[in-house]
């Protein structure tokens, strides 16, 4: 993601030994500037920790004594963004901006918050400025490359990507940018190599504990060895590429694998895993590793050859009778089974963008003979208390324990409409019709203009034009419903 940065502030002396106001050897009183600058540390100090309350009360007291000091509401602008007021954030940065015309810095943080805010000429202005006042800034090309991908314009992004490399090789941030313009497009020869990149990120965690053992090259290990697979990203990450693991046990007759608890009854079922754990401490002993998703670029895939034997995984015909009899109990006898997803966890850098709200789906809830099932968890589920909809609607997310519960759902349901979120792969993954809303820029793995998923065949994509807009895209979900 683009870097939000600040300028370099001056750091503050030390304390020093405490003397008694007006005794000998006592220090002057601050001058304003002085003040200002201590008051300038501080507040970035608390931001960079992320105490944004404190940083914004010490920038308040800045612009108290010098209401057009240009850096502090700058900074200020970047602290109200963090705390998700973009409009505030913005109307603060836009007039240090008008204060200070030739700060590459704001033109290139400002960037950053117009994309986010939707408002993408004005973002595209602002980024093309700021690397021409700062032509040797990586950070500048970097943000320019992040908006070109969310404009689709896919060549000048991965431009963008290769100006901030010629900057600094070894800048992760382009080289990702350009794996997923590439991969978006179709270029996985490219895209697959760069996308190793991913674990470099500043914000990435570590991939496991420090280790002398090799990165697994995909070459067969000998019969003896273990091979360690980590579930390295979000859960539909790990759907998607579990499919690998048939391929890499191929290869090594030992294979152990880390993964979220929340997985297991998915992953387990999987030809070839072994060892299955979720603690660091219950790790087998392994010669080499490899995250889940550096398997494709060692299997050279490519879209002919993505492995497609689909469903890989199957529900529990013992849960799936449990669900089967509960559903029974809640919804109308003969009613079409319709699950729904809105919204995709908070976190995500691109949820602003991939998430949607209940309401939004209220011209589902329209049609005649339909009973909603929702499979939401996390903060979208509190919509549901506000839900006034035709059709019933029982909400399910709380009883959902892991994936294997959401696997039996989906076998006594009709098919599910969901934005871009796990029980899109879930669903993909067990065969199950699944109908998924994208928005303009989707993430990389759904391609671009097509219907369909050459991951997952059961899937039908429905994608936001150039107006950004949920509504036509669920308008004619609704549409296809009611005529299917």
């Amino acid at each position: 993601m683009p870097e939000l940065e600040v300028g370099a502030l001056t750091p503050a002396a030390g304390p020093g030994p405490e003397v008694a106001p007006g005794a000998p050897g006592a220090a002057p009183p601050l001058t304003a500037a002085q003040r200002i600058a201590q008051l300038m540390q501080l507040a970035g100090e608390h931001e960079q920790a992320g105490r944004l309350d404190a940083a914004e009360g010490a920038l308040r007291l800045v612009l108290g004594e010098a209401a057009d000091h240009h850096p502090a509401l700058h900074l200020l602008g970047i602290v109200t963004f963090r705390k998700n007021d973009v409009g505030e954030a913005l109307r603060l940065m836009e007039r240090s901006i008008a204060l200070a015309p030739r700060e590459a810095l704001y033109r290139r943080n400002i960037c950053e918050i117009y994309r986010v805010a939707g408002r993408f000429d004005e973002a595209l202005t602002a980024g093309r400025r700021a690397a021409a006042l700062a032509p040797r800034d990586v950070h500048c090309f970097h943000n320019l490359g992040v908006l070109y991908y969310h404009r689709l314009e896919l060549e000048e992004a991965i431009a963008a990507g290769e100006q901030a490399i010629a900057l600094d090789a070894g800048f992760p941030g382009a080289h990702f940018g350009i794996a997923e313009a590439s991969l978006l497009r179709g270029d996985f020869a490219r895209g697959w190599e760069e996308y190793e990149w991913r674990t470099k990120l500043a914000n990435s965690p570590p991939l496991l504990p420090p280790t002398e053992r090799a990165q697994w090259d995909g070459a067969p290990l000998p019969e003896e060895q273990n091979l360690l697979l980590i579930a390295d990203q979000g859960y539909g990450d790990v759907i998607q590429f579990a499919r690998y693991i048939p391929w890499a046990a191929a290869r090594c007759r030992r294979v152990s694998l880390a993964c979220s608890r929340e997985l297991h009854p998915f992953v387990g079922q999987l030809p070839g895993v072994g060892t299955l754990f979720d603690h660091w401490e219950e790790a087998p002993e392994f010669a080499a590793y490899c995250a889940l998703s550096s398997l494709p670029r060692l299997a050279g895939t490519r879209i002919e050859t993505i492995p497609a034997a689909i469903p890989y995984v199957r529900a529990d015909p013992q849960r799936v009778a449990a669900w089967a009899e509960r559903l029974a109990a809640l919804l109308p006898r003969g009613a079409r089974r319709i699950g729904l997803v809105w919204a995709g966890r908070p976190t995500h850098h691109n949820d602003r963008n991939r998430s949607t709200t209940l309401d939004s789906l209220l011209p589902l809830a329209a049609l005649p003979g339909v009973a909603l099932v929702s499979l939401q968890k996390g903060p979208g589920q509190a919509q549901i208390g506000g839900y006034w909809g035709r059709a019933p609607l029982i909400n399910l997310g709380p009883e959902l324990c892991d994936f294997g519960d959401t696997m039996a759902v989906l076998e006594c349901l009709e098919r599910v409409v969901t934005v871009d979120t796990s029980v899109a792969h879930l669903a993909g993954a067990m065969g199950k019709e699944a109908w998924v809303m994208l928005p303009y820029a989707p993430d990389w793995r759904w391609l671009l203009g097509r219907a369909d998923s050459p991951w997952y065949p059961s899937l039908r994509l429905y994608r936001q034009g150039t107006e950004r807009k949920w509504d036509p895209v669920i308008a004619q979900i609704a549409r296809d419903l009611a005529a299917s």
